[in-house]
């Protein structure tokens, strides 16, 4: 038998986050029985701390983060595609830094997870006061309410709030931090959201070959809709499912990047770096890049080992987006504290035309950039015929610039459209005189034509491709992330195109491209209504073209890896 040990299984290190002061106003140090001290926190504290976090996610991001994107512009080796990306997103967060439109439009699910010292002392419900900070944020801010309360099994409805937060509260009873109570507040949007995975795998799997095989399927399967170049998070094991999940969540968020890089028989968590370098390698290797080609499909990679029970071995896969919102946040005897972000991008920003751009097969992975100087100019105030007939001269790949009218129209508005068709009604002509953009936008800024406005994710939409093509509507579609197989036989089928916008900027959208919104249809629904936008040299790519090409489907097949024979084998 064994003597007892502990250690907390994420044994997280020296917190050296650089802070900035909000305020000194509801906490307060009281001496307390014993001759020991209590932190007492006011309601509002908590309130100003939550409103203020989700305010500096929703524009600003970590420096780091920044920095890497300002890498892939200094990277020879970066396809032109992924210079493209990563210089719209540079711009995008300079446009949010404003402080006015998000840099998002799915500003996301608000999630806050509290660590609260032994000696913190609270009146009320913490959980109360960390949503009203969340409600005044979302109310305040021109930021989306995409919160859906569940009246009956299938019947819903908006909040018309972003309520309800996903608030929890733990218990911190570690030596020295007993007068003291620290945050991790996320913004978490659908796309990201919808790329967390659980897999219950075996111990087959734990030996670096398989290992390597398993995550080239499962993390090409990841695809684009997610908005990369990614934070992505690998956790191994997993005392259960459900915390084999939350810490790769909290790993994708670089909350445990400060956990030990070796482990012990006290069976802790800690960090494989030397499989992250691996593993990012192999995600260079894809060519899936950032949305459209190249090596930048993630930025970075953070590998979790945890123990587990010997007959069960979950894997969880999560990833944190170009969005990568994300602040610390603490309370102690000396104030309200957050995490400093960076409010001036602008910095990271190149010289007008440093960047190139230019004409050259760049790609370092075999896999050929078309991604030219010569951007494709493409007007939509054309007959869809000359659209197509346009469209049709050029590979996928091909970048375009895109000025003139488009229908927007997202998941409640197909599924009403749907329901006419099957119905007898003829397709609405909105859909077939014009290409159709998936997105919802946030709230409006007063004085600005729209709120931000960046694309949704494409893959909702496919079950209705094929019925909506046939019936002459949606032959040009525009949004983010790859698509299924259905789609591409349905773009052969009836000359169709799916184009790819960029995911993430879409405060620069709001800014620079859309010059008018107005409702066609259905606006009950809010920002799932259906919308009419005017765009000017609005982004995109040919993804999916008319001939049954689709440039996912090349980059999404996994890699030969060579598999040595058991000895004894002929």
């Amino acid at each position: 038998m064994v003597d007892f040990a502990y250690e907390d299984l994420l044994p997280i290190g020296a917190d050296e986050t650089p802070y900035r002061l909000l305020t000194t106003d509801g906490v307060r140090a009281v001496e307390g029985p014993g001759g020991r001290t209590f932190l007492e926190v006011d309601p509002e504290a908590l309130r100003t701390l939550t409103e203020t976090a989700m305010h500096d996610i929703a524009h600003y991001l970590r420096p780091g983060h920044l920095q890497q994107l300002r890498n892939i512009l200094d990277d020879p080796e970066a396809s032109n595609n992924d210079k493209f990306v990563a210089l719209d997103l540079l711009k995008n967060a300079n446009i949010a830094a404003g402080g006015v439109l998000p840099m998002c439009q799915d500003t996301g699910t608000a999630i806050v997870m509290g660590k609260r010292g032994q000696h913190v002392l609270t009146a009320g419900t913490d959980e109360r006061a960390i949503s009203e900070g969340v409600y005044d944020a979302y109310t305040r801010l021109n930021l989306r309410y995409s919160q859906m309360a569940p009246i009956t099994t299938w019947e819903e409805k908006n909040t018309g709030s972003n309520l309800p937060a996903q608030v929890e509260i733990y218990a911190d009873t570690l030596p020295g931090h007993e007068a003291q109570y620290k945050f991790l507040f996320m913004a978490k949007g659908g796309g990201s959201a919808n790329k967390s995975y659980l897999y219950q795998e075996t111990k087959a799997i734990l030996n670096e070959d398989a290992m390597m095989r398993f995550l080239d399927e499962k993390l090409r399967s990841l695809g684009t809709a997610a908005c990369p170049p990614y934070h992505l998070a690998i956790v191994i094991g997993g005392t259960s499912a459900e915390f084999a999940l939350k810490t790769a969540k909290y790993a994708s968020a670089k909350y445990l990047d400060t956990l030990p890089k070796s482990g012990s028989m006290t069976a802790h968590g800690f960090r494989d770096t030397e499989l992250e370098e691996k593993v990012l390698e192999l995600t260079r290797q894809f060519g899936i890049g950032a949305q459209f080609g190249g090596k930048y499909f993630c930025h970075d990679v953070r590998v979790v080992r945890l123990p587990r029970h010997g007959a069960s071995l979950p894997v969880a896969i999560a990833v944190s987006c170009s969005a990568d919102r994300q602040v610390l946040g603490k309370i102690t005897a000396e104030g309200v504290f957050i995490e400093q972000l960076e409010t001036d991008p602008a910095r990271f920003l190149p010289d007008a035309g440093a960047v190139d751009l230019g004409e050259h097969e760049d790609d370092a992975m075999g896999v050929s950039s078309i991604s030219k100087n010569v951007v494709v100019k493409v007007d939509l105030t054309q007959p869809m015929d000359d659209i197509l007939a346009e469209l049709s001269k050029h590979p996928v790949k091909t970048r375009l610039s895109l000025t003139g009218p488009l229908v927007v129209a997202r998941d409640i508005a197909h599924a009403k459209i749907k329901e006419r068709l099957d119905a007898g009604e003829p397709m609405p002509q909105y859909l077939k005189d014009h290409p159709v953009y998936y997105a919802g936008p946030a709230k409006t800024p007063a004085g600005m034509p729209s709120g931000s406005f960046g694309p949704t994710t494409a893959g909702r939409m496919d079950s209705y491709v094929d019925q909506f093509q046939a019936a002459g509507g949606s032959k040009v579609m525009l949004a983010k992330g790859n698509r299924s197989k259905q789609v591409t036989d349905a773009c052969a089928a009836h000359g169709g195109f799916y184009l790819g916008s960029i995911g993430g900027p879409a405060a620069r959208l709001a800014q620079d491209c859309i010059k008018h919104v107005e409702v066609l249809e259905y606006e009950e629904l809010g920002m799932e209504a259906v919308w009419k936008i005017d765009v000017e040299d609005f982004p995109a790519f040919i993804v999916v073209d008319d001939k049954g090409n689709d440039f996912f489907a090349e980059v999404s097949k996994p890699m030969a890896f060579t598999i040595s024979k058991r000895p004894g084998l002929q």
